[in-house]
């Protein structure tokens, strides 16, 4: 039977996240398991930048799990929780496991719970189709016990939990005179009830008679019998049925597929293991988890009906910004402040977008709506959020909704804002023990207009040395990276929060003109100068106030 999965979603940001981002993404998913009781946890789409871990720090949460794909793994679909058996039991014990569960395969695994091989329908089958010799019992190492549960016999003399591990089996149809020339040492014999027989059997060395058709054991027979070592059972089968049922009870390590077993780990994409399955005659395939342990049974059936991943959007609506595998989540609510993008959804979502500084501020309103009462951390958490998008409330994206948010959020985390946003913002902004790709791809979105690919970086500080020495290696490594990052513009705003201005680097055919043209600058102008640098006072922000008119003057 399958396992009744409860589903959590994972509540995340856009790639390259900012305070923003993971902020909301941790607040967000705290008001939903409020509200409902179910499972959300918050999620990162990439690395977390300094200024946000100063944040983490300072109200002592921690970072959010990594997400880096949220395409359907297996361990988010319904395997069936067969029961791994031990190799010792009998065939004729698989055989009814798989009756009663219905399934055509089981697991052999270890006490540790490691998986040592897999016993099909089509493996016991062939133990009837085949002709062993007659010492295959012996071969296969079967336990006593296994031999008393098939013939659902008692054992009379000996140890259950002993071996037939030596010696042949056959059928004492003879008079004791002939039997003498056919029964060897640690052989097992099936026989009746006559005690002639018992004896030579026992006397000629056999390890274990089966006495047939609830025949009795005299104490002579047991005496001997326990001074010579011989196993001693009764059953009320007959001598034919004894003899056809007993192989079914060797154990089912000695027939179970052990090498290059076909294993899908908890962790796998499950659009990749189709094709393994689809090439594959086997039915089922066992799960390990990451230690090799076993978990359950998975076949191509459970794929048919695999759900997405639940996933809650904060902060972007755009594919291009969102984690990997979104096209095939299962997208519940989208929460931004931004311009509408290209995420589409499978069904309808909750979908809140408003004209806001920041995500975080609607996530404030929606606690207030809510009547959800909100603790000290939360409250440092959005409150942050909002400092860092609206540039403390400098930014032209900045609303007096953000402002009113902030303040009183500060209030209920206990900070003096002013003071708090400097130490902050200086976190953000100390790259001296940062290499040029991190600094770079810190705060980094790609945006499509038309047939033009762009992406645009940013980079606040409180230091004007700072943003100068930063200027030529990110033109240099801006170089590199438009060699491989398939783009045809790259920008970077090195924006002074201070003096309320960026200075703009424009990397690729046109960006310094598109630049330009897009703030009304003399284009032969620009491109004249020795580096492509654009500046732009009062502009701080990349939402509102560059993007929109980079993609007004691409598009005329």
């Amino acid at each position: 039977m399958g396992q009744e999965l409860k589903r959590k979603t994972t509540v995340i940001g856009h790639r390259n996240p900012d305070t923003d981002s993971i902020c909301s993404a941790i607040c967000y998913a705290n008001l939903k398991r409020l509200v409902t009781g179910d499972e959300y946890i918050p999620g990162r789409a990439g690395h977390v930048n300094g200024e946000t871990q100063f944040v983490l720090d300072y109200f002592g949460v921690e970072q959010p799990k990594l997400v880096e794909d949220v395409r359907t793994q297996v361990k988010d679909i319904e395997i069936r929780k067969t029961k791994g058996v031990a190799g010792s039991i009998s065939l004729k014990m698989a055989w009814k496991i798989m009756q009663e569960n219905n399934v055509v395969t089981i697991p052999s695994v270890r006490e540790d719970g490691v998986l040592e091989g897999l016993i099909t329908v089509g493996d016991i089958t062939k133990t009837y189709m085949n002709i062993y010799d007659s010492s295959i019992l012996s071969k296969a190492n079967t336990q006593y016990s296994n031999i008393i549960e098939t013939l659902e016999a008692d054992l009379i003399v000996g140890d259950e939990n002993a071996y037939f591990d030596r010696g042949k089996v056959l059928v004492a149809a003879a008079n004791p005179d002939l039997m003498e020339f056919y029964i060897e040492p640690h052989d097992l014999v099936i026989l009746g009830n006559r005690y002639e027989s018992q004896l030579c059997a026992i006397e000629m060395g056999a390890d274990c008679i089966i006495v047939c058709e609830g025949a009795g054991v005299s104490r002579t027979i047991k005496k001997i019998a326990q001074d010579r070592g011989t196993t001693v059972i009764a059953t009320t089968y007959d001598t034919y049925t004894v003899a056809r049922l007993i192989n079914q009870s060797m154990p089912i390590s000695y027939f179970m597929t052990r090498e290059h077993l076909i294993t899908f780990d908890s962790d796998d994409y499950i659009d990749e293991i189709k094709e393994v399955m689809a090439s594959k005659r086997h039915r089922d395939f066992p799960i390990l988890d990451k230690n090799g342990c076993y978990l359950g049974m998975i076949s191509r059936r459970n794929l048919l009906g695999a759900k997405g991943k639940q996933v809650i959007l904060v902060d972007h609506n755009e594919k291009n910004q969102a984690v990997a595998g979104v096209e095939g989540a299962e997208i519940l609510e989208i929460i931004d402040h931004h311009r509408l993008g290209t995420v589409q959804t499978m069904a309808p979502v909750f979908f809140r977008n408003q004209p806001l500084g920041c995500t975080a501020t609607i996530i404030y309103q929606m606690y207030r709506e809510a009547g959800v009462e909100i603790e000290q951390k939360i409250a440092g958490l959005l409150c942050s959020a909002i400092i860092s998008d609206t540039l403390l409330f400098r930014s032209p994206t900045c609303t007096s909704v953000d402002e009113r948010a902030a303040r009183e959020l500060a209030e209920i985390a206990g900070l003096d804002i002013e003071k708090y946003a400097v130490q902050m913002f200086s976190a953000g902004s100390n790259l001296k023990d940062k290499g040029d790709e991190e600094i770079f791809y810190q705060d980094f979105k790609r945006f499509t207009s038309g047939k033009v690919t762009f992406a645009v970086g940013q980079i606040t500080s409180l230091d004007e040395n700072e943003l100068k020495a930063l200027k030529p290696r990110m033109l240099a490594y801006m170089q590199r990276s438009h060699e491989t990052d398939n783009l045809n513009m790259i920008f970077f705003m090195l924006t002074n929060i201070l003096t309320e201005s960026t200075e703009l680097l424009c990397v690729g055919q046109g960006a310094v003109q598109l630049a330009a043209k897009a703030f009304h600058l003399d284009q032969d102008e620009e491109t004249e100068k020795s580096e492509p640098v654009v500046s732009l006072p009062g502009v701080v922000s990349r939402k509102k106030q560059l993007i929109p008119e980079l993609m007004l003057a691409e598009q005329m």
